[in-house]
């Protein structure tokens, strides 16, 4: 799943957008990825589009206070994961806001533990959904080590 959510940024990040799931779907399937990736990746991301801001509180985007990770969170998402939003949200790269989002992303997936490599990608998709545009010195890091780089 998580090939698939890298191959659709770097193939639609300078694009408006990406097209339906029908059409995406097959040139997903055109590109060598299995059916069951396919199939997760664009659950995940409607999963993400159906994240409102509004089940959110108002004032979280200008809170100054410090995230405490729940149980569940704290055995699902690995230490460095968690250290990296710290790092994220520090750098003003990552708003309260855009942390909850990459955090209940992440808590969607169906693994028992979230490493940063994924962890970074989920970061990378959100980053793009909801700003349109990611740092190139942050893309370099969201982007997993060894992949080709396709941006221009």
């Amino acid at each position: 799943m998580f090939d698939v959510l890298v191959y659709l940024f770097e193939n639609y990040y300078q694009a408006d957008g990406y097209p339906d799931h029908g059409t995406l779907s097959r040139k997903l399937h055109a590109a060598g990825f299995e059916n069951e990736d396919i199939s997760e990746a664009l659950d995940w991301l409607n999963g993400l589009a159906r994240f409102n801001d509004n089940d959110l509180p108002q004032t979280l985007e200008t809170s100054a206070s410090h995230r405490a990770y729940t149980a569940d969170e704290l055995d699902k998402l690995s230490t460095e994961g968690r250290g990296f939003l710290v790092f994220l949200e520090s750098a003003r790269v990552l708003s309260p806001v855009l942390r909850e989002v990459i955090l209940e992303r992440a808590m969607a997936l169906p693994e028992e533990v979230v490493g940063l490599e994924k962890l970074k990608v989920i970061a990378l998709m959100v980053l793009w959904a909801r700003k349109g545009s990611v740092d190139a010195l942050i893309l370099d890091e969201l982007l997993p080590d060894g992949e080709k780089r396709q941006m221009h």
